[in-house]
């Protein structure tokens, strides 16, 4: 052993033959490894040798490489965990008295720190070669794979900080079905704490008569990859049943699920603020109509009685109000149906559609005027089923409004050019829609101009349901035109298909 502990060669003192025999047995050892590898003297760490894989990453010639010691490589001589490179060669080397020696030590460390920087992964084990101990450094770039787990920590930790700021529970399914990541709103709804709920089945957290939904809800996003939504009941540590709206989506990998995310929301306070407002909305009405009825009833015994013409016309003006009252809280109720039942778009035949709102039109409505129909039996659209109701809705206005002797309304429909969507015209021979009217659905309204459409706001929200919209001009008579662009169907409707008038409530007064 007494080359490897000669001192190195210098300009003043050629190199002996033992020396060059030993530096040529180490360069020929480390030349046969394909990966960046350094053979030091396990006493005082200097390299001996490098092969030109280690002289490519570690940046310095294979001259310089042997003038250094092993912890002069890095940027400080300790690892990426604290531990000095010098400790770590004591124990591979087995010089170390308090550790045991032998075997590998693996560790990062820092080479270079800075933009750009190097670390590396590195593996140190003591091996004989041509009867003398030496150690064997491997290395490997590193830099690339810290670089990416350094960008998904801190995209894992911007995710899980949006988690927590979002009013509401939000999951990672596995495949199984079971928890792999929430954030703190899913634990305090369901109020178990949070590392018990890592491999939890999802289903497990709501009761046993609601559960089959959550159920089917994942079945078919596993199966259909679809987004799905269902309003189990939560079932809480301390077994209280809370209603719950979760909407489930799949994730995937190529082709296929590998898991599903989840929003949850606690619909405790929406549950009863719509109940409460039901209730109010029943009583209002119910009371509203009845002392309506009490003012038509005496104000029509008063008309009978008085033979004053100023005093009748004013009488009957009451009359008019009070029913124009009425309706408005008729289509109130309508309204109320609507909202609540949120119904999804669906093909209708729209000739079908036209055909019930006009026998669903109160009869002496019916009676006044002159309706033309002029719709294609084979136009389809997507919409909701309370579309005879818009219909029958913009049928009355342009009726009831129209002070000519024969009121003519015309009801034509035609498929677009795009064949993406179908016009449906309402057309009047009337005075037409107050500018009031119009700013109602047109934003424009102001706080001293309020108008009384609430019926045009029907009928708007059930063509915008199922994804159309309503355009409002001047029809050639004079009177008011109103477009319905609706989209048209991707298929037939079926022959059963129900449609809705506005007799249909389970509400009715």
């Amino acid at each position: 052993m007494g080359d490897r502990d000669a001192e190195p060669p210098t300009a003043d003192r050629p190199a002996s033959s033992g020396d060059a025999g030993a530096s040529g047995i180490l360069r020929a050892f480390v030349e046969a490894i394909p990966t960046p590898t350094l053979v030091c003297d396990p006493d005082t760490l200097a390299v001996r040798a490098a092969n030109p894989p280690a002289v490519d990453l570690l940046g310095h010639d294979r001259g310089t490489l042997t003038l250094m010691g092993l912890p002069d490589l890095g940027e400080d001589d300790v690892t990426v965990a604290g531990e000095p490179i010098a400790d770590i060669a004591a124990s591979a080397a087995g010089t170390d008295p308090e550790r045991a020696g032998g075997g590998v030590r693996r560790f990062e460390w820092d080479l270079r720190l800075g933009d750009p920087g190097l670390r590396v992964d590195a593996a140190l084990h003591a091996a004989t070669i041509a009867g003398d101990e030496w150690l064997v450094v491997g290395f490997s770039d590193a830099t690339a794979r810290v670089a990416a787990e350094t960008e998904r920590d801190a995209e894992r930790r911007l995710v899980d900080a949006l988690a927590e700021t979002v009013p509401l529970a939000l999951f990672r399914c596995t495949e199984e079905g079971t928890l792999a990541r929430w954030n703190g709103r899913l634990a305090a709804d369901s109020g178990y704490e949070p590392a018990s709920l890592s491999g939890t089945a999802l289903t497990s957290l709501f009761d046993e008569e609601t559960s089959a939904l959550v159920s089917e809800s994942l079945s078919r996003v596993y199966r259909e990859r679809e987004t799905v939504s269902c309003e189990p009941r939560l079932l809480t540590r301390s077994g209280e049943r809370v209603p719950y709206r979760l909407s489930i989506g799949p994730v995937t990998d190529g082709d296929r699920v590998v898991g599903a995310v989840g929003v949850g929301e606690d619909l405790t306070e929406a549950s009863l603020r719509e109940e409460r407002l039901a209730v109010l909305t029943r009583v209002l009405r119910h009371n509203f109509r009845n002392d309506l009825n009490v003012v038509t009833g005496f104000t029509g015994r008063a008309i009978e009685a008085v033979d004053d013409p100023d005093l009748v016309t004013e009488l009957e003006r009451v009359v008019d109000t009070a029913e124009r009252l009425l309706r408005l809280g008729e289509t109130s109720r309508k309204v109320e149906r609507l909202l609540s039942q949120r119904p999804s778009p669906r093909p209708v035949a729209l000739a079908s559609a036209v055909d019930a709102g006009l026998k669903s039109l109160d009869q002496e409505i019916r009676a006044r005027a002159a309706v033309d129909v002029d719709v294609p039996t084979d136009l389809a659209v997507s919409a909701v089923a309370f579309l005879p109701e818009a219909i029958s809705e913009l049928v009355d206005n342009a009726v009831r409004h129209n002070d000519a002797d024969d009121p003519r309304v015309r009801i034509s429909a035609a498929e677009l050019p795009s064949e993406s969507w179908v016009s449906l015209v309402v057309a009047d021979d009337g005075p037409g829609i107050p500018p009031a009217e119009r700013a109602v659905l047109t934003g424009e309204e102001t706080p001293l101009e309020h108008a009384s459409g609430l019926g045009l706001w029907y009928v708007n929200w059930i063509v915008t349901a199922g994804g159309g919209s309503l355009d409002i001009a001047e029809s050639k008579a004079g009177g008011s035109r109103i477009e319905l662009s609706l989209r048209a169907a991707d298929e037939e409707p079926p022959e059963d298909a129900e449609l809705f008038g506005p007799d249909d409530s389970a509400d009715a007064p």
